[in-house]
């Protein structure tokens, strides 16, 4: 439970918390949500008591025996050390694992019978129980579930963390709080880093975890999947919503026309009373109904919309149009070193198209937007470009094309464009610089801030062709949403890479996936590439056993997956009979599989368990050697368990796919 009690926080002159009181129940699912500088990653830095409120108190009670993991927005550094053993040490496992050790050398050298040895014996029951509730004895294997959901390859399991990107230490710490199992989960923009298959399996995993979650996100696809409750943060106060996001839209301007119905009425109330009172003010018969309505007007509590915002709409300036042809793709290839990103890609952009790139981290979405907007060479191919094609390109190293020593505003006014300034003051607004902040020097911006405004200026040139890497990192829900409605009133071609499924969905109508060095078209909106992948998952599910049969049991479903095989869609009703019978014989074998698994599993646990009742025995100090002897040999279970686990967790995981393909494509 979390109690945030009449809180009030302001900065300088600016009020971002007024007297804001909260009872955040265990087991809670919460979305935080409202304009950039509400006070959302605030609040979260309150929580942990990162910042000291003006007024009010935060609590959480018997705090020092819960256990909370934040996820900070901005990246801090990780230490040097191997991934694998940065986890164990800061979840801390390794704490626990030395003060084990620690404490048999310490027993070992102390006479049985003396008071010291007991003291020790203590702490080491202590010690072991923590690590019993924490699951350290299955702690490789949960760790490299974690990590492969997260895209890591075995191979990374043992490189340093300072040698990984900024996005794949975010997931790192990520991966740490999935890992430490807290109370408390308070996470804040978890889905910036991700790509979609990692969001995917994110959700899934959230989706069992019994603690509460308060967490700040973008990706409306998320929050729908993962809270059930949702807190806006608006004017210094928060309002909260019984239901995930779809829910809060709707009930929000649900709440929004009955207040304004109410309001109509109100004042239709109050006029007709003013009239009566006009009316017959000086009427002495009629005196007491005066003086009544009088008093009832003053007892009137007015009612009133929130200040809100006005809605702005952005359009881009029209610019001549393209050849019908904008841009033709064939063959290219691109290396870097020894590394192929991908190979023999063709691709023909039409006039008027809006196109997403999509693919887990590192398939070469990235790459492709950066030979298309010709700031990178293919190894080999062409690119072509069509008559009168004017290119814009957006990607995260934008921003350091600004003039740090300009201020906002003349930046954006020195942008090549047919827009007026009224028209760049809307823009400045949309993207959240308003008032006094367009007078701000860039180099005095935030991250965020400077990618906005770089995207902005994309937007200001006249162009008919926008290439947009990850155009919505840094953009609010609201912004997004303004964002998306004047790309989809655009005329020209938009390419987009994007992880915001929301985003892409209403946005493009054609798919092109980057897997395993080549390019897969999907003619169809981003829903339509999901329902196909789903379908080429099915195929995949047919034949995990026969691939087990061929290339040993260590084969994986996430082999299947990434198209090591060619499939073949089965139309006709009798395939489809035959593929429903293949899936329900792999489900029974998948079952038999783990029944088998879990009866080991239990068989060993069960010995554990007698082992550490023993050890735990008033009177065993007085046997050191059967101490030591029960130690070695929970040592050994631990070590026969984690394979164990690891086959159980990947059958689980084949199951789960293997059902969900059999309920057939969302």
């Amino acid at each position: 439970m979390i109690n945030i009690n009449n809180i009030s926080l302001s900065f300088a002159d600016r009020k971002i918390f007024d007297g804001i009181t909260w009872l955040i129940p265990e087991k809670s699912r919460i979305g935080l949500v409202g304009d950039n500088g509400t006070g959302k990653t605030t609040l979260l830095r309150a929580i942990m008591r990162m910042v000291d409120l003006d007024q009010g108190t935060i609590e959480i009670p018997n705090r020092r025996n819960r256990t909370i993991g934040y996820l900070p927005q901005d990246l801090i550094e990780l230490e040097p050390l191997p991934l694998i053993d940065y986890l164990r040490i800061k979840s801390g496992l390794a704490e626990i694992e030395q003060a084990l050790k620690n404490d048999e050398k310490r027993m070992s050298l102390c006479d049985p019978s003396s008071d010291e040895y007991l003291t020790i014996l203590k702490n080491y029951e202590i010690a072991a129980a923590r690590l019993q509730a924490r699951e350290g004895y299955r702690f490789a294997a949960k760790a490299k579930q974690i990590l492969s959901g997260f895209g890591f390859r075995e191979m990374d399991f043992s490189r340093n963390c300072t040698e990984f990107s900024g996005g794949w230490k975010m997931r790192i710490l990520i991966a740490l709080i999935l890992l430490s199992d807290p109370d408390i989960m308070l996470l804040d923009e978890p889905t910036n880093h991700l790509d979609t298959e990692s969001m995917e399996w994110l959700e899934r995993y959230l989706k069992d975890y019994p603690g509460t979650i308060l967490t700040i996100a973008h990706d409306r696809v998320f929050l729908d999947k993962i809270v059930n409750q949702i807190a806006e943060l608006s004017n210094h106060r928060l309002t909260v919503y019984k239901g995930n996001y779809s829910y809060y839209l709707a009930e929000k301007e649900r709440r929004l026309e009955a207040l304004k119905k109410q309001m109509a009425l109100q004042r239709a109330e109050i006029k007709k009373t003013q009239e009566f009172i006009e009316r017959f003010r000086f009427k002495a018969t009629k005196a007491k109904q005066v003086q009544s309505r009088l008093k009832m007007l003053e007892r009137f509590e007015i009612v009133e919309l929130e200040k809100g915002e006005k809605r702005v709409h952005i359009r881009f300036p029209e610019a001549p149009k393209s050849g019908r042809e904008v841009v033709a793709v064939r063959q290219i290839s691109k290396n870097y070193g020894d590394l192929n990103v991908f190979r023999a890609i063709d691709v023909t952009i039409q006039r008027g198209e809006k196109i997403a790139l999509v693919g887990v981290n590192g398939a070469g979405k990235s790459t492709l937007a950066r030979i298309l907007s010709e700031t990178e060479e293919p190894s080999s191919g062409q690119v072509q470009y069509g008559l009168n094609v004017s290119l814009a390109f957006y990607s995260q190293e934008s921003a350091q094309n600004l003039d740090y020593r300009r201020s906002v505003w003349d930046e954006v006014r020195l942008t090549g464009t047919r827009s007026n300034d009224q028209e760049r003051r809307n823009l400045l607004g949309a993207f959240l610089f308003s008032g006094d902040d367009v007078y701000k020097e860039i180099s005095v911006l935030s991250g965020g801030e400077k990618s906005r405004l770089a995207l902005l200026k994309i937007l200001l040139q006249d162009s008919n062709l926008l290439i947009l890497d990850e155009p919505t990192n840094h953009l609010d829900l609201k912004t997004k949403d303004i964002f998306q409605n004047a790309l989809l009133s655009y005329t020209g071609t938009v390419v987009i890479v994007s992880h915001d499924r929301f985003f892409l969905d209403r946005l493009v109508h054609r798919v092109i996936e980057i897997r395993d060095g080549r390019s897969h078209e999907y003619l169809g909106n981003y829903s339509y590439f999901i329902q196909k992948r789903g379908e080429m998952a099915q195929s995949g599910a047919d034949d995990i056993a026969t691939l087990r049969a061929e290339n040993g049991p260590q084969i994986g479903t996430a082999d299947l997956l990434s198209g090591k095989k060619s499939f073949k869609t089965r139309e006709t009703k009798r395939l489809e009979a035959e593929e429903r019978n293949r899936l329900s014989r792999i489900t029974r074998d998948l079952k038999n599989e783990l029944a088998t698994l879990e009866d080991r599993i239990a068989r060993l646990e069960t010995r554990k368990a007698e082992n550490e009742t023993v050890l735990c025995a008033p009177d065993i100090h007085r046997e050191p050697h059967k101490i030591k002897q029960l130690n070695n040999e929970l040592a050994d279970l631990a070590r026969e368990l984690e394979p164990l686990y690891a086959a159980w967790d990947r059958t689980t995981a084949e199951m789960e796919i293997v059902l969900q393909t059999a309920k057939g494509p969302p």
